[in-house]
């Protein structure tokens, strides 16, 4: 590729609105130069991260993988990569996962052949390549150059724009290409298995906000009715430029996970009212608090209780530890989280948070929304008995 088509190249990823992480080692460097040095790179980039050591990728992938340098490898590093480019982007935004290992020419002559995988996960594809480099032909710096024109063509692709390339590659070195699609089934199988931290729908419809901190209200939607939309709206009000969704988590520590048919017919009630919703795979706020760090959490004053003051909940969740309590919460506090806390019946008394006994050192993680403002005395499961449901 000449200098000006890998400008053109890098102008084009950067002129759309997908966001990606990126996880390379062994090779392809030259490409983050290009990606980066080129204005609106932070219009693409969310994160690069070179696991270069065998313990760094070891780290990163949770396991000592079988081989370092192989397909499975980039697909699993391709898969983390979109985990958190889902996690690191805003809600509606196309994400990308890029995943690079190679083995190239070094300070020694290598035993095995010279050669790379590169893997690109999105919402809807899987794409996997792979190359042998012809060995003794080549110094590193042009091996890694060649990697990094096929890395910059696979972000290209998954970004749907073209890009003029030329692979530098012999007439023997026969790249290996494999693409399958991922519909919704199995990336909500996923979800429910724990590959994948989550899918969003995004039904809003409003692309303009420039709001990164999501204002979400977490819960099973069974049925959605219109005391949950008031709360979010009133919460998003008070969260000046947050960006409201729902959740709901697949996981129920107590009942086994939401069916795939369960999960579209709710997700079909925020389709039809133009709203956001989110679905996970974590019941618990402090894992919640890892994959939306820095969001407003949306919470009836019952959901507050069982959070601080309920002992059951420490023999539960807590390890019967009030201290173990208050480190778990104080970590939900650093990644930058909130609750926003309206008004419920608590034991058949209408609390609102002024009424619960906040720690000191949680005292300004929780704020009230006022009672003027909203009150919900119907809850879902009262809707469901009603209607025989």
């Amino acid at each position: 590729m000449t200098e000006g088509c890998i400008r053109a190249a890098v102008d084009a990823i950067h002129s759309t609105p997908t966001k990606a992480v990126v996880y390379l080692s062994g090779g392809a460097s030259q490409a983050l130069g290009w990606l980066m040095s080129l204005p609106g790179a932070s219009n693409t980039i969310l994160e690069v991260v070179v696991p270069y050591s065998k313990n760094s990728m070891t780290q990163l992938l949770g396991k000592i993988p079988a081989q370092f340098v192989s397909n499975q490898t980039a697909e699993e590093m391709a898969l983390l990569a979109y985990n958190r480019a889902l996690k690191l982007s805003r809600p509606g935004l196309p994400v990308l996962g890029v995943g690079f290992t190679g083995s190239l020419a070094t300070t020694y002559t290598k035993h095995g052949d010279h050669r790379f995988y590169l893997s690109t996960r999105t919402c809807d594809r899987l794409w996997t390549l792979s190359v042998t480099l012809l060995k003794g032909l080549r110094t590193r710096e042009e091996e890694d150059r060649v990697s990094s024109h096929f890395l910059l063509k696979a972000i290209s692709d998954a970004c749907k724009v073209s890009a003029t390339f030329s692979s530098e590659l012999y007439e023997s070195e026969v790249p290996d290409e494999y693409e399958r699609q991922v519909d919704e089934d199995e990336e909500l199988q996923q979800i429910i298995d724990g590959k994948l931290c989550m899918k969003i729908y995004d039904f809003s419809g409003d692309k303009d906000t420039a709001s990164e901190r999501m204002v979400i209200l977490p819960g099973s939607f069974n049925p959605l009715h219109d005391g949950h939309l008031r709360l979010s709206e009133i919460a998003s009000s008070i969260c000046e430029n947050g960006f409201p969704c729902f959740e709901i988590s697949v996981i129920n520590p107590d009942k086994p996970p939401l069916s795939l048919a369960e999960i579209k017919s709710r997700v079909e009630q925020f389709r039809k009212t133009g709203k956001t919703v989110i679905i996970s795979n974590q019941p618990y706020f402090y894992k919640k608090a890892e994959i939306f760090p820095g969001s407003a959490f949306v919470i009836g004053a019952d959901t507050a209780v069982r959070l601080i003051n309920v002992r059951i909940q420490y023999r539960k969740y807590y390890g019967g530890s009030y201290s173990q309590m208050l480190e778990i919460l104080l970590g939900c506090k650093r990644t930058g989280c909130t609750f926003l806390v309206g008004g419920r019946l608590v034991d058949g008394v209408f609390k609102v948070l002024e009424d619960l006994d906040i720690p000191q050192e949680l005292n300004d993680m929780f704020i009230s929304i006022p009672l003027e403002k909203f009150r919900m005395d119907i809850s879902s499961t009262e809707i469901r008995k009603s209607k025989n449901m």
